[in-house]
């Protein structure tokens, strides 16, 4: 038996929240390795609707044990909200069921502020975070100056380490023209909530590692997309970690060999969130069309997302990237109706044509898409459960994207009901 990576395709959105919940009932343990509450799952279980942003989809779930991996940056505010949010919904939320790694890094008060000054300057390059302070807490990560969980175990120990966070953050207010912030409103800050999160502290690396030597089944649960990843997304508007499938060892200290299955999720078309290219952006009433009958706002910001034809390339290279062995469609009842519906199989770039999206962020904006047309069919594909029930042409659509992003359809989802799924390949069984 696989132990499952599930990771967004494409900008985010895809509809991870629906697939990763439908998996995690066949999951033993469901971990976070990467992003912070800057990304949203809404799931949806029988009359009831959840939205999450920091917790893995798992805690819903009786008898999962739910994990956030070191990889993750984690508010402790926002953690103990989203809690008694659930908990209000009738799910309980103890150390039986959410453990959090001890080195995981914290986002403070002072990560968010920088964030929004930043997001909201006049001056540099606009990026379209979330300013939850995602990125000022992993730089500070990377720059060794971090706070992490393990260290509200030892408030006595905790006075030196803000002092020595501030001496940096400080600098930076200066150069702004604001007020310091005191080291004893972020030491208070942290005193307050630290009983309140330090029950669910744990080795996660150790439980982890634990829990697959007895056989149990992991899902690692990505956020965001592999095009928002730092190093292969389209920087600069990315987000600040690493989002592709790889990451899922590194930010839960479990080994690349633990991992069996890469499942991708993709929607039939593409929506992106914030700024940056988007080379199949659709500026006219298809594209608000697809918004509207997709219902395309952001979970945690509601932002419109903007949206565009299913774009083949970029899908194909997130494939390679993160190692997907298959893909969980989405949505693909969107695009009942549409005829034709295009596909982009290629880009035109300065008289030539290529398969791939450059690296440079000027010629990212320059690319210009190659379409392909596609029939499109008639009648509604929405909560088909099986093939029989979907039109020819929609599934001759699902395999001519098949072999243009060169991996197979694992799943297909035709509504946001977590039984309106067509299974090809269960991802647990390798």
């Amino acid at each position: 038996m696989a132990n499952v990576v599930v990771v967004g395709a494409q900008w985010g959105d895809e509809g991870k929240g629906k697939i990763v919940d439908w998996l995690s009932e066949q999951a033993d343990v469901v971990v976070r390795f990467q992003g912070g509450h800057n990304a949203g799952h809404t799931l949806v279980i029988g009359n009831q609707t959840y939205k999450l942003s920091l917790l893995p989809s798992g805690v819903v779930r009786a008898g999962k044990l739910a994990v956030i991996g070191n990889g993750v940056v984690l508010d402790p505010h926002a953690l103990v909200a989203e809690i008694e949010r659930l908990r209000g919904q009738g799910v309980a939320v103890s150390r039986d069921n959410l453990r959090i790694a001890d080195n995981a890094t914290l986002i403070l008060s002072v990560h968010r502020e920088l964030d929004a000054l930043r997001e909201s300057g006049g001056g540099g390059t606009k990026i379209g975070t979330t300013k939850r302070g995602i990125g000022p807490a992993y730089e500070d990560k990377v720059g060794r100056r971090a706070l992490r969980l393990m260290d509200l175990a030892d408030l006595d120990a905790l006075h030196g380490k803000v002092e020595r966070l501030l001496s940096h953050h400080n600098a930076l207010r200066r150069g702004f023209g604001l007020a310091e912030f005191e080291a004893r409103a972020i030491f208070d800050e942290l005193a307050s909530v630290a009983p309140q999160v330090l029950p669910y502290m744990d080795a996660v690396w150790r439980l982890l590692d634990e829990e697959r030597r007895a056989g149990k089944r992991i899902l690692f649960e990505g956020a965001q997309g592999v095009l928002l990843d730092i190093d292969h997304g389209t920087y600069p508007f990315v987000t600040s970690s690493n989002t592709v499938a790889g990451q899922a060892a590194t930010g839960s200290g479990l080994g690349p060999g633990a991992i069996g299955y890469v499942l991708g999720i993709a929607k039939a078309y593409t929506t992106r969130v914030g700024e940056g290219p988007f080379p199949t952006e659709l500026h006219d009433e298809i594209g608000e069309g697809i918004g509207t009958r997709g219902r395309e706002f952001g979970t945690v910001t509601g932002r419109k997302r903007r949206c565009g034809w299913f774009d083949a390339v970029l899908v194909r290279q997130t494939v390679r990237t993160s190692g997907i062995d298959g893909i969980a469609l989405t949505k693909l009842d969107i695009l009942d109706g549409l005829d034709p519906i295009r596909v982009c199989t290629g880009y035109r770039l300065d008289g030539e044509t290529v398969d791939f999206l450059p690296a440079a962020q000027d010629a990212q904006a320059r690319a210009e898409p190659v379409y392909e047309e596609i029939e499109g069919w008639e009648g509604s594909t929405a909560g088909a459960r099986s093939w029989a029930e979907l039109p020819a042409q929609a599934i001759k659509y699902v395999r001519r994207v098949e072999e243009l992003i060169g991996a197979p359809v694992a799943l297909l989802s035709t509504s946001p009901e977590r039984d309106d799924t067509i299974l090809m390949h269960n991802p647990f069984e390798g």
